[in-house]
């Protein structure tokens, strides 16, 4: 039951801390490249146009902070427990926030949204995933995994209209400003609601998980943060991470933009764009525990390779149906993108953990989670292309690339065995020998 409540809870605080996946909502308000430098009037009086590329800076260095304090989040989750790193998350993302509403300027969002949103989203992220692993045997790390951070893809469902309204009714920094006290309350009061189970636990297992195909090559051995540095699987998992990752963060800093390009003939769309970011929020939720259950039964890579093969087809031919202004087909290829990427969140703590087991799974998804913020670079690139050509073209011909490069790295990758797993087969074949003689 502690098990469950720790999962739930974890897709709640997700549910707060997943603001980054609703930030085109912010980058359409502020974006305006023939005006940038110009100061806005009216309900956002105070605040300064931005250029594509200025607007993508706060969200990358979020991304590249989130990453980064995944690894102390980690620490603190796997030491102290997830309570800590829960709360503390929280209240630095109310404090970005309120820093980003007050200073109304870029430099306010890169200190507010960029440092210490991306501070509290590491700290925060850290906590309930780990935890709820732990509970767990590998024959449903994929689902459980994947409903725990299926509360991050999901906040962008109702983050995308609730940021939107606030946007309208209050302003930009009233936006910040009601976000930031709703997450504030929300994250620390489920932070509490975090367990870890004691050090003799033992998750239960079902008679039948020996045939599903994740359980059959998961390490027996808790690899330790100093000894996964020394497995090539560990590099092959960060690149992994970063290349399903890019395409999806490419998606998010620009859904937005895209429904208001691809429905300039359709006024509801074209003023509501926020409607494609809701939906990929609800697809990106989906993917999360629809790969996570899948992998459980098929295994992570070939889960892995079918979403980016898929998702890979999809960026190839998104330029095609901007073009044509095919409002069914964006949202169908814009899902595909958004599964792909919800997937890849839950199965790479799946991937941490059948390689390199749950003690210190906390640390070491920390350091395998460097290869999300690593994903950002396609962000900015996206920003600059767009403003150099007026179009992000290439970036999705460049992103559909890495995603079929992903698939060949999957499959040449397989679990490491540590030591301690060899020493029986190799006393078993002197055994053998022994007999043979």
């Amino acid at each position: 039951m502690k098990g469950w409540i720790t999962t739930f809870a974890g897709t709640t605080i997700n549910l707060c801390l997943g603001i980054l996946y609703a930030w085109s909502i912010w980058k359409k308000a502020l974006v305006n490249v023939d005006r940038a430098g110009e100061v806005m009037t009216g309900i956002d009086a105070g605040w300064t146009y931005l250029t594509n590329a200025q607007a993508a800076t706060p969200f990358s260095i979020c991304v590249v902070l989130f990453a980064l304090l995944m690894i102390p989040g980690g620490r603190i989750q796997d030491k102290f427990g997830p309570k800590i790193g829960a709360t503390a998350g929280g209240l630095f993302l109310a404090l970005g926030c309120v820093v980003a509403a007050l200073m109304k300027s870029q430099m306010g969002l890169i200190i507010g949204f960029g440092v210490l949103g991306g501070i509290g989203m590491g700290l925060g992220y850290a906590a309930p995933t780990p935890a709820a692993l732990k509970w767990f045997g590998p024959h449903k790390r994929g689902l459980i995994a994947g409903t725990v951070v299926a509360g991050y893809g999901g906040a962008a469902i109702y983050i995308g209209g609730l940021g939107q309204y606030f946007i309208d009714q209050y302003g930009i920094s009233g936006s910040f400003f009601a976000l930031g006290g709703i997450f504030a309350v929300v994250t620390i009061l489920c932070g509490q609601l975090l367990f870890t189970p004691p050090k003799d636990y033992v998750p239960p297992m079902p008679a039948n998980a020996r045939a599903a195909a994740a359980t059959q090559d998961s390490t027996k051995h808790d690899w330790t943060p100093k000894e996964i540095f020394k497995s090539w699987q560990f590099y092959a998992l960060v690149l992994m991470f970063t290349i399903s990752t890019q395409s999806g963060l490419l998606i998010i800093a620009n859904a937005a933009g895209l429904l208001k390009k691809a429905a300039a003939d359709v006024p509801f769309l074209a003023a509501n764009a926020w409607i494609l970011v809701s939906f990929g929020g609800l697809v990106n939720a989906s993917g999360r525990v629809g790969t996570g259950f899948y992998s459980d039964k098929i295994g992570r890579v070939n889960a892995y390779c079918l979403n980016c093969a898929i998702s890979a087809g999809c960026m190839f031919i998104l330029p095609y149906v901007i073009a044509e202004q095919n409002i069914v087909l964006l949202f169908l290829v814009v899902g595909v993108a958004y599964w792909q990427y919800g997937g890849g969140l839950s199965l790479m703590p799946s991937f941490t953990a059948d390689f390199f087991g749950s003690k210190y799974l906390g640390f070491n998804y920390g350091l395998v989670f460097i290869g999300w913020g690593m994903g950002f670079f396609m962000t900015s690139l996206g920003g600059t292309i767009e403003d150099i050509t007026g179009s992000l073209r290439w970036a999705f011909y460049m992103s559909a690339g890495l995603l079929m490069l992903g698939v060949v790295i999957a499959y040449l990758t397989n679990r490491p065995k540590h030591s301690e797993e060899k020493v029986p087969v190799m006393a078993s074949e002197m055994l053998a020998e022994k007999v043979n003689e």
